[in-house]
């Protein structure tokens, strides 16, 4: 079965990156067909589809996850369109929306999609156009010079990130990561429901809410009791309850167990965040406890500006970098994420 996955523009390489980092910890065999800008599309055995609506939850620079039924181009769209056997599968309502990957593609979309549905419409008895609540809704996408007509199988809302933007909790503090970001990362550890995961710099708890909602059982811990105290309240406030929260230095962190995961986005620069230390000697101390505290082969996904040496701070560790993205926030800072694998020797 072929798959089409409409991926946020916002970055390049990070939406690619999660969805295979998902898949992956999903155990869904796949081979990637093609990539455009902002399309991507993959090949997954026929009996992953009964549950890849579940595993679509988990995205968060994914807009929509679509099956493929057609590809062609716009000399053969309507004879292709009468072809297909609709009857199959339309039997009550549905809809047809374009989506034009590339802007400078001049056409009119809503004659597109009245030309397509009408054709629909003609060769499907007893069905009716519905355009707020379909039950098949059929996505047609104009991209690189072909058309893909598909069925949309889930959409992500965007209200959860927008409801959850780190100024809406009940508590804020200047700097916090976006919830979109907060869940990639936990995303591209690779984490499966159930697993623990860890943020040794928590802060406003950002990333233990994504993965808290995931499903995740969390671990959180901030040399700030500030920062503590706010992130259960930001943590009761989006229902999650499987948590533990304490006061700890990073550098210094003890727990009784090895967790699955580390996500985390330490602080930079002299504060009272960083407890004093320049940056450069907390990461180099925290990420020491992080490799104690991951089990082996477990997956470190961190933040840091760019101009922290992450190559030479892991040297003197059992962490393998595997990836790492660049985003740039504004002209003096690229923030980086990359993600580490403790390794076995």
């Amino acid at each position: 079965m072929e798959i089409v996955l409409i991926i946020s523009q916002e970055h390049k390489t990070l939406p690619k990156a999660e969805i295979e980092a998902v898949l992956k910890a999903e155990n869904v065999h796949f081979n990637l067909r093609d990539h455009y800008k902002g399309v991507l599309i993959l090949n997954i055995p026929e009996e992953c589809s009964e549950f890849l609506k579940n595993i679509a939850k988990r995205f968060s620079y994914t807009h929509e996850v679509c099956k493929l039924l057609i590809e062609t181009d716009k000399i053969h769209i309507n004879s292709e369109i009468q072809k297909y056997p609709w009857n199959d599968f339309i039997t009550k309502d549905y809809s047809v929306r374009v989506k034009r990957m590339d802007k400078n593609d001049k056409f009119d979309t809503n004659k597109v999609e009245w030309e397509l549905g009408g054709i629909i419409n003609n060769l499907v008895e007893g069905v009716k156009v519905n355009l707020k609540d379909p039950q098949n809704f059929l996505r047609i996408i104009f991209i690189n010079g072909k058309i893909l007509v598909t069925e949309r199988l889930f959409k992500v809302e965007k209200k959860h990130f927008y409801n959850l933007k780190p100024h809406k909790r009940p508590f804020f503090y200047p700097g916090s990561m976006s919830p979109k970001l907060a869940r990639c990362m936990v995303n591209l550890t690779g984490v499966k429901k159930g697993d623990l995961v860890l943020d040794s710099f928590c802060g406003t708890g950002g990333i233990l809410i994504e993965a808290g909602i995931m499903g995740l059982r969390v671990v959180g811990a901030d040399i700030d009791e500030r920062m503590v105290e706010g992130t259960i309240k930001n943590l009761n406030y989006c229902g999650v309850k499987d948590y533990e929260i304490f006061q700890a230095d990073a550098r210094n962190i003890e727990l009784p167990y090895q967790v699955n995961a580390i996500a985390t986005d330490p602080p930079y620069g002299i504060s009272a965040s960083t407890g004093g230390e320049e940056s450069e000697n907390l990461y180099a101390k925290s990420l020491i406890t992080m490799e104690k505290l991951l089990k082996d082969e477990g997956r470190l996904c961190m933040a840091t500006p760019h101009y922290m040496d992450i190559h030479g701070l892991v040297k003197v560790t059992n962490f393998e970098i595997i990836e790492q993205h660049q985003i740039r926030m504004h002209k003096s800072l690229t923030r980086v994420i990359s993600l580490l694998k403790k390794t076995i020797y």
